[in-house]
């Protein structure tokens, strides 16, 4: 197919064609001019496999799409800690969207867990935005590599299902720039995304179709970004308003008059030609370019696909507690016990829900393998099953539950299958619990009383409470692995592959934990996100509340030891680099792989910050005994937080502690390092301005030293060193803080500088 001129074919145009390349010609593919050479090109869901639909379509994953694999969802593809398997997810889905025709793949999603009831955080990678940014980033480059463009989603904000096309989400700038976009920032300047998708919601009361802060003045102005931004399918409000914000392609196909009435607002002089000019330059580019990639590196081994969901599932799979019942033996009896073992739980519904002809559940792979590989090592052995429950019912079939309980106590393991129906799990729908259903939970405790050696394997894309945990032996967190989420249960299970997953979210005791609690999902189609930068971790931390796991955790089969931390330098400024070192060894007797995390700690900070926060992340591979050095380099961002007085990312001069460890809560190293700031915030100041701004300046560090030696020098009246040393150390901080509290003026009021003095100080202050 020829490749045309953007410019060319643009001048050509006439107002009603410019109209129409401003939306689909049906449901996936943009809108073709015969008469300029311009074809149509094909957009389709993913972002854990293609959902190609060749019949009628729609975005609910309701009408069928061609048969195809399921990769592991974004939820259990996070907990790999691993940006090498995520661009090689994207790439081999890069290759099948070529061979299918396929120019634009909507995903990743990259929206913030912010509630861990959110019906569709299975399709979200974290609660954190630089895990996100970077997995979300790997992915895309594996993808575009292809030739195929990705398209981040969905900008901006848009962390529940409640009333997901009609709500506002309202927040700070500082929260909306901390938590809520630095995941769509790497994805464009990291992973130069060729594909924005805007979100239905409103952020602060305007729609995400009509936000020209967001899709124009930081997507493009601030960021850089040249590509294609697209609605969510049926997110347009005012077609016109949208335009005029930034948005180039409504999907699906307008039917509502929607171009007439952009022809309408050009003529009248409401819409500017040049504005609608240049969506349309930017629809055209993407069509160009997607012609220009289409049939390169054109092959899809769809077994070799298959083998590698395996193993994506493996290196995401969480062990969440290990008492000493996992690995397997399979020269002993073993039950699998719960539909999820025959029936496997592998992906979501809604838009991402992929065709698979057989997904390979963990009862079909080790039936298999039993026959194959361990029956010449044990022919006495065998595994037994039993359902235990129905999937998607709440009350216990006591029929199933007894024979559950027998199968467990004839046999020396009992591994119980579990977790979250795909019904609890879906796009369009919160969850209303972080619960499972009741006839697991039964089943699990009973089974645990009468077999000391029970395993649950847990399915689902989110965190879940679970009541039970101290009863039972070990717990593997599979989320939604994949259609050979089974087979790759069985490797882990019995040692045939050592479990290196690390939580991307925290798992709170109770949902009522969560800091969203009292604001998810809102009212009245408006919700607050009261808690502000404090998501997940964040907050936890910052209450030293106990969680059920914390984000980072994950154990293994072996074991890893921590050491000789190195910083660069010890003082660094803002704008300098940071390169800081560790060693990490394998102690323990089994090849493993091991994501160490890094997290930085303000320690001086004048305004509420995390208690930590990840900025660096590596996994590595270890022989026993086999030791490697890991490498993070941290530059200005890893220190900043968003200024809203400089509307900007900004740096305070002050101590910080560099941490290094096995998960948020499992710290192993830490070092300390000097940063200062090359720039100092707009500070105007008053007789009546604390003591401690004084602090917020170079000029007030000034004066605040002269002040307090000034104040060291002079002896109060009736103060004596025996008193002084009488009232002890914790007075003296009381006194400390009492003095950083007080106005600039109380100095004059208790004599320690004079009125002209101190009109002076301020004259200085606010030159």
């Amino acid at each position: 197919m020829a490749i045309f001129e953007v410019e060319e074919v643009l001048a050509q145009m006439t107002l009603e064609e410019k109209a129409q390349m401003c939306s689909g010609c049906d449901f996936w593919h943009t809108q073709d001019i015969e008469r300029l050479g311009i074809p149509s090109v094909m957009m389709c869901d993913g972002p854990n496999g293609l959902r190609k639909q060749l019949g009628e379509g729609d975005h609910l994953g309701i009408h069928e799409s061609i048969e195809t694999v399921c990769y592991p969802t974004a939820s259990c593809l996070a907990s790999s800690f691993d940006e090498e398997l995520a661009g090689e997810l994207g790439a081999v889905l890069g290759d099948e969207c070529q061979v299918e025709q396929v120019g634009m793949l909507l995903g990743p999603g990259i929206n913030m867990k912010r509630s861990p009831v959110c019906g569709r955080n299975f399709e979200y990678f974290s609660e954190d935005p630089y895990l996100t940014g970077k997995m979300a980033a790997a992915y895309i480059r594996g993808l575009q590599d292809k030739g195929i463009a990705a398209c981040v989603k969905h900008f901006a904000a848009n962390n529940q299902e409640t009333r997901r096309t009609s709500g506002s989400s309202q927040m700070s700038q500082r929260t909306l720039h901390e938590i809520y976009l630095p995941a769509f920032e790497m994805a464009v300047k990291e992973g130069h995304v060729r594909g924005v998708m805007c979100a239905y919601n409103a952020v602060n009361g305007t729609f995400c179709a009509e936000n020209k802060t967001l899709l124009t003045d930081i997507l493009r102005s601030e960021w850089g970004y040249e590509g294609l931004v697209v609605t969510d399918w049926g997110a347009v409000k005012n077609r016109v308003k949208g335009l005029e914000a930034g948005l180039d392609l409504e999907m699906p196909g307008s039917r509502q008059g929607k171009q007439e009435k952009i022809v309408e607002a050009v003529k009248s002089g409401g819409l500017p030609e040049k504005v609608l000019d240049q969506a349309v330059r930017n629809v055209l580019k993407f069509v160009r370019d997607a012609i220009r990639e289409q049939g390169k590196d054109a092959a899809f081994d769809r077994e070799a696909a298959h083998e590698k969901s395996v193993r994506f599932a493996r290196e995401s799979a969480v062990l969440l507690k290990n008492a000493g019942a996992l690995p397997l033996d399979p020269r002993k009896k073993i039950a699998f016990i719960g539909e999820f073992a025959e029936n496997v739980r592998y992906q979501g519904a809604g838009s991402s829900h992929i065709h698979v002809k057989h997904p390979m559940s963990a009862l079909e792979c080790v039936n298999y393998r039993t026959m194959t590989e361990w029956e010449r090592e044990a022919p006495e052995a065998g595994i037994c099953y039993a359902r235990g429950y129905c999937a998607e019912e709440e009350e216990t079939d006591e029929e199933l539950l007894a024979e559950a309980v027998r199968a467990a106590r004839e046999t020396e393991t009992a591994v119980i299958f579990a977790g979250l129906p795909e019904s609890r799990e879906i796009e369009g729908s919160d969850r209303e619990t972080m619960a499972i259903p009741e006839n697991q939970n039964r089943l699990i405790r009973e089974i645990a009383k009468v077999q000391p050696h029970t395993v649950v394997v847990l399915h689902g894309g989110a965190p879940m409470e679970l009541p039970w945990l101290p009863e039972v032996d070990s717990v593997l967190c599979m989320y939604l692995g994949g259609d050979r989420a089974g087979e790759a249960a069985c490797d882990l299970l019995f040692g045939r592959a050592n479990p290196c997953g690390k939580l991307a979210e925290t798992w709170p005791a109770k949902l009522e934990d969560n800091p969203s609690w009292l604001n998810f999902p809102g009212e009245d189609g408006v919700v607050k996100y009261q808690e502000e930068i404090f998501v997940g971790y964040r907050y936890y931390d910052k209450k030293k509340m106990d969680v059920c796991f914390p984000f980072g955790h994950g154990l293994s089969y072996t074991d890893f030891s921590y050491s000789d931390i190195v910083l660069d330098k010890d003082r660094i400024s803002c704008d300098d680099l940071l390169t800081v070192r560790c060693r990490v060894s394998n102690t323990g007797k089994m090849y493993g792989k091991e994501a160490v995390q890094l997290y930085v700690s303000d320690m001086e900070s004048s305004v509420r910050r995390p208690v930590r926060e990840l900025k660096g992340f590596c996994k590595i591979g270890l022989q026993p005994g086999e030791t490697k050095e890991v490498v993070f380099s941290l530059d200005k961002r890893a220190f900043a937080y968003y200024e809203e007085k400089v509307t900007g990312w900004y740096v305070e001069s002050g101590r910080f502690r560099i941490e290094i460890g096995a998960s948020s809560r499992d710290i192993r190293l830490s070092e300390e390092v000097q940063v200062e700031s090359a720039e100092e915030l707009p500070v105007s100041y008053t007789r009546l301005s604390a003591v401690a701004e004084l602090m917020k300046t170079a000029i007030g560090r000034e004066i605040f030293g002269e002040l307090t030696a000034r104040l060291a020098a002079r002896k109060p009246e009736g103060a004596n060193q025996e008193t002084d040393a009488a009232m002890g150390s914790g007075s003296a901080k009381a006194r400390q803080t009492m003095m950083m509290e007080m106005p600039l003026e109380a100095f004059v009021t208790y004599g320690v500088i004079g009125e002209k003095e101190l009109d002076g100080l301020m004259e200085r202050l606010n030159l």
